[in-house]
């Protein structure tokens, strides 16, 4: 019999808990779900009112995965739609993950929040700018800081202040509150600071996404930027072998990992290691939503 829960007074079907997800730790589903219940007051506010696509893996990083912005078949009548008009389909709805009991029912569909940069309530129009920094091999993350506090002295330069989180991968986003601006003119501007710390640091930074470009460089890659873009949620777990969170990082832990004996491992964090942390720092993206720190997009 699958377990039923209650909610915030939504009453849930919890499926398959023993199934093990992340084959290299043994972690079940059941333990993926009590991750989103502890860490539910961090995620929630990067997913309020901002359309969610999920990126499915119901048996886990070897099993199928599957992208998709479509409200899921048997999306409860409560859980939140918005219109997002696309050019395939202009009556095109998507989920919005605002409360505990959708964001519990979304997790136990086994899924990567991926969000834009903008919010419903104001489609493409930005109020963050993001850089997702992409490691060619044999580059890593190490490499990865060092272009982070680069494009960080930039950002600056231009009265933007930037904040780090692991991709939850290989890599490092960067995201900038900014003051609602058009996406066009967002995905123009980081664009052309990624063109920019290619000419300033030609040996490691690549912006365009051609693979033969990127052994030993790090893509800044500026497209996420587009209106039709997203970018994994700050706090979602991806699908890996181990359970690796997107999750925010200080920027001493940036200069840390950058320096000559910086390891890729510092910056791998997991499953375990984010009630500690959030404890510890609290929400270290809370800046992206005062309104004080938003800079003017140049």
């Amino acid at each position: 019999m699958t377990p039923l829960t209650e909610v915030e007074g939504r009453r849930l079907a919890l499926s398959n808990l023993d199934k093990v997800l992340h084959p290299l730790t043994g972690t079940t589903k059941g333990e993926l779900l009590h991750y989103y219940a502890t860490v539910g007051a961090a995620i929630l506010p990067h997913l309020r009112d901002r359309p969610v696509s999920f990126l499915r893996y119901p048996d886990g990083p070897d099993g199928q995965l599957f992208f998709t912005k479509n409200p899921p078949p048997g999306t409860p009548s409560w859980v939140r739609t918005t219109p997002v008009p696309r050019s395939e389909d202009p009556r095109a709805r998507q989920v919005v993950v605002e409360d505990l009991a959708s964001l519990m029912w979304a997790a136990n569909l086994v899924v990567e929040f991926h969000t834009p940069q903008w919010r419903a309530s104001s489609p493409a129009v930005a109020d963050r700018l993001v850089f997702d920094l992409d490691p060619g091999p044999p580059a890593t993350v190490v490499e990865c800081c060092r272009i982070a506090l680069h494009l960080r002295e930039r950002l600056a330069a231009d009265g933007l202040d930037a904040f780090a989180k692991t991709s939850g991968s290989k890599g490092l986003h960067l995201l900038v509150p900014v003051v609602p601006t058009p996406s066009p003119l967002v995905s123009a501007y980081a664009r052309k600071l990624a063109v920019e710390a290619e000419a300033a640091l030609p040996r490691l930074v690549v912006h365009r996404m051609a693979r033969a470009l990127r052994p030993g460089k790090v893509f800044v890659d500026h497209s996420q930027n587009a209106a039709a873009k997203t970018t994994a949620t700050p706090y979602t777990l991806r699908a890996r072998p181990r359970p690796m969170v997107s999750a925010p990082v200080t920027w001493e832990e940036v200069e840390e990992c950058a320096g000559t004996a910086g390891d890729p491992e510092s910056l791998v964090l997991l499953m375990d290691d984010i009630a500690p942390r959030l404890e510890r720092y609290g929400d270290l993206l809370a800046p992206l939503f005062a309104p004080e720190r938003a800079g003017d997009v140049p």
